[in-house]
């Protein structure tokens, strides 16, 4: 299984939303005929801009080994229209559905192969929320979910976020105006790490959740990083646990693996790619049927 292809460029442009528009990257699949199609669901914030040449290169890799990929950057995100202030989870999971209803037209699933939701951090719940609407809408269809590192809860991402205010203070850094919960909480924007939070999409946030809704077809291949080379074939917290078995008691055939690879979304400095990621990627979409199955 080739990691690597033809330096092919992906094709760029504007998918119109109401309101804007909502700027995509689509990575055409190489070698003949599609073995799947996968929407890529990005992280929070300056993860999000951390992440983006490790996504890229492995966007590449997908498509040289046949899966059509598409890149969306949400409203308020990237190089889409709005602030992010104006941002909230609502319109993100239209952007979302907006994203499918483009692949569904110039991908045909009945000739494209299986639909992957593959989620960063918190993209995994948007992962999860998208494909409780999708299978209520389409119950039959070949829907899976890859996760990278997906935090726990839009609670807990929010509960990070905060922190990035609290570590500013304590670095001596420019923390002048309201407590970030004290404005959301009057309803106002919190300022944190240079971006402006609505309470609406702070809210929307911290209501989200990795659940899934009951079916019999579905898989989900969680991949977890860690920074260092003693990694066991399974993440071993309680939370995991926990986490896999209501998964499984809904149905879903569920992969975990745990892979030595730097935790890239943390740090904007230029990253490369791990080629164990990358290979543990590839392994599962590609041998999805084969996959280990079953709780840790």
């Amino acid at each position: 299984m080739s990691t690597t292809g033809p330096d092919t460029l992906p094709q760029a442009f504007f998918l119109p939303a109401t309101p804007g528009q909502r700027f995509c990257l689509y990575h055409a699949p190489q070698g003949g005929s599609t073995k799947g199609r996968i929407l890529y669901l990005h992280p929070f914030a300056e993860e999000m801009n951390a992440s983006r040449r490790v996504v890229a290169q492995q966007c590449r890799a997908l498509a040289s080994n046949g899966f059509a990929v598409l890149q969306m950057d949400l409203m308020g995100c990237g190089e889409s229209s709005h602030d992010f202030v104006d941002a909230t989870w609502d319109a993100w999971l239209q952007d979302v559905q907006r994203a499918l209803s483009w692949m569904d037209q110039q991908l045909p699933p009945a000739t494209s192969g299986p639909l992957w939701l593959w989620g960063l951090r918190a993209g995994a719940l948007l992962a999860c929320a998208t494909a409780t609407q999708r299978l209520q809408e389409q119950p039959t269809e070949a829907l899976h979910l890859l996760l990278w590192q997906p935090v726990a809860s839009g609670r807990q991402q929010v509960q990070q976020f905060m922190r990035l205010h609290a570590a500013a203070q304590w670095l001596g850094g420019a923390t002048t105006g309201e407590a970030p919960p004290l404005a959301l909480a009057a309803g106002r924007a919190a300022q944190v790490a240079g971006y402006s939070l609505s309470p609406k999409l702070a809210n929307g946030l911290e209501s989200a959740t990795l659940d899934l809704p009951d079916t019999s077809n579905g898989r989900v291949v969680w991949l977890e990083l860690v920074n260092n080379s003693v990694a066991s074939s399974v993440p071993g917290s309680p939370w995991h646990q926990r986490q896999t078995e209501r998964w499984l008691a809904a149905g879903w055939r569920v992969q975990t693996q745990t892979v030595t690879a730097t935790r890239f979304w943390q740090n904007v400095a230029e990253t490369s790619l791990d080629k164990s990621l990358c290979q543990a990627t590839l392994t599962a979409v590609t041998n999805a049927d084969e996959a280990r199955a079953g709780a840790p």
